[in-house]
């Protein structure tokens, strides 16, 4: 049953010590999972597809508890569309996917699971959608001692050039540890896997150790990255790695010169001032978290230090990745805390400025095209086996392009909730030729003369502008 729930005086800006009652935000619960049928325990970011629908993963259910991969309207119905491993507990493919699905420029879904059958020791693999079936690209731990991964945690991202770069938690060629260090690794979209470095080069993990978190591309085509622990007070580090695998330390999160942050979870984001931001688990001026912003060059600022309100109202140990919204905000989630001690939903200006939205904590949070934010809760819901929701903040459509980047004459999907019309289409204002294939779909070629900005939709209910800057890449 959904649950629809209107935050009025309950929800409050939180800043400078001030209270201050904000709009009404509509809360909905559109799925309950069951635990087993339907699967439990969703911890990947939901993925908008070009037909319109959310997909997603559960970590476990179904299949002896191996998890599934899920469609949902953005009215909540949802469909079951893979459940791994077979009623008779084998299990040729994939279990336990973590990470949220890539929609890839091919029009394929990919993603990974944290442990994969075909080996004793469940190192993990990389598969593929097409047409409802799963294919398995590789699976790690292929190499003698793991030395291309193992156990990958964060979703894939995409180029220009087609292929898909990644981390894996463990494994790796050199690591001081038994279970390895982490990788980072490149692999085309049939499935070839190149690993470009493996952390933990020296006893002391000086280049950090364990990428949790998935990766962000530049303008420059460098990648930025963090690790979970390692650097010189060992939680932590923050990185950037060429497409050639030259990995560069940039911070090392502590230190001791002051506050730490300490143990990022997840990877970072780049805004659209073009610097990058990103949660620690805990550290800050009260131990239970921030939010932090680094330049390009590495220049590192505490932007926001959880439980710096009495009763830590503004929530403690944020776990869900941020991302910007329409409105330019930053929105994230925190794990515990808040009025209800459950955590909170939160949005952020980017030097820090906190508003808690919602009283209670998400694992996962995406905005779709339709401007409403759509994410998951991992134990949430009837039985405690997670949820799905939608929050509503009252922003209004946009377009998403599929990739955010590409060179002149690349063929970008451009995503929406209602294409019907297409009259026009502009890359930074230069006209572009496209297709409608759909009311939620249509694709644009890049043209010549076409710089970095906003893509414009002209269709018959208006003009629709993408949620980030298009990056033309050289």
């Amino acid at each position: 049953m959904k649950r629809i729930v209107s935050v009025l005086a309950e929800v409050f800006v939180l800043y400078a010590g001030a209270t201050t009652a904000l709009p009404a935000q509509t809360y909905t619960t559109l799925h309950s999972f069951d635990c087993s049928r339907d699967g439990a325990y969703p911890d990947g970011t939901l993925v908008q597809d070009t037909d319109g629908y959310l997909y997603g993963t559960t970590a476990g259910g179904a299949n002896i508890g191996a998890g599934t991969i899920f469609k949902i309207t953005p009215g909540g119905a949802l469909t079951t569309i893979y459940k791994f491993c077979t009623p008779g507990g084998i299990c040729p493919q994939n279990i336990s996917p973590r990470a949220p699905l890539l929609q890839a420029s091919n029009g394929k879904l990919y993603g990974s699971t944290f442990g994969s059958a075909e080996l004793a020791s469940f190192p993990g693999a990389v598969f593929e959608i097409a047409d409802g079936r799963v294919k398995t690209l590789h699976s790690f731990c292929s190499r003698s001692e793991c030395q291309d991964g193992a156990s990958p945690n964060a979703a894939l991202i995409q180029t220009a050039d087609g292929n898909l770069y990644g981390t894996t938690e463990f494994g790796g060629a050199i690591c001081y540890l038994p279970d390895g260090c982490g990788t980072v690794f490149k692999m085309t979209p049939s499935g070839a896997l190149t690993t470009l470095y493996s952390f933990c080069k020296s006893p002391g993990c000086s280049d950090g150790a364990f990428p949790l978190g998935a990766l962000v591309q530049d303008d420059n085509g460098y990648f930025y990255g963090t690790t979970y622990q390692g650097g010189s007070h060992g939680g932590g580090t923050l990185f950037k790695i060429t497409p050639s695998g030259t990995l560069t330390t940039l911070d090392v999160l502590c230190d001791g010169s002051g506050p730490c942050n300490y143990e990022p979870e997840v990877g970072m984001i780049m805004a659209s001032d073009g610097d990058f931001y990103g949660i620690a688990s805990s550290g800050g001026t009260s131990a239970y978290g921030t939010i932090f912003k680094m330049t390009p060059s590495g220049k590192l600022t505490t932007i926001y230090s959880f439980c710096s309100q009495a009763g830590c109202a503004d929530g403690e140990t944020p776990i869900a990745a941020l991302i910007q919204g329409t409105d330019g905000y930053l929105y994230g989630s925190t794990g515990a805390g808040g009025p209800t001690g459950l955590g909170t939903i939160f949005k952020t200006t980017l030097d820090g400025t906190l508003t808690t939205l919602y009283g209670e904590g998400a694992t996962t949070l995406m905005q779709d095209t339709n401007g409403d934010f759509y994410g998951t809760i991992a134990r949430g819901g009837n039985l405690g086996c997670g949820t799905v929701f939608r929050l509503s903040v009252g922003l209004g459509p946009f377009v998403e392009t599929e990739p955010a980047s590409g060179k002149v004459g690349a063929v970008v999907r451009i995503l929406g909730s209602d294409l019907t019309g297409v009259s026009s289409v502009a890359f930074n204002g230069t006209p572009a030729g496209f297709s409608a294939l759909s009311r939620t779909n249509i694709t644009a070629t890049v043209p010549v003369g076409a710089t970095t900005g906003l893509v414009e939709v002209v269709t018959s209910g208006g003009t629709l502008s993408s949620n980030v800057p298009f990056r033309v890449m050289p």
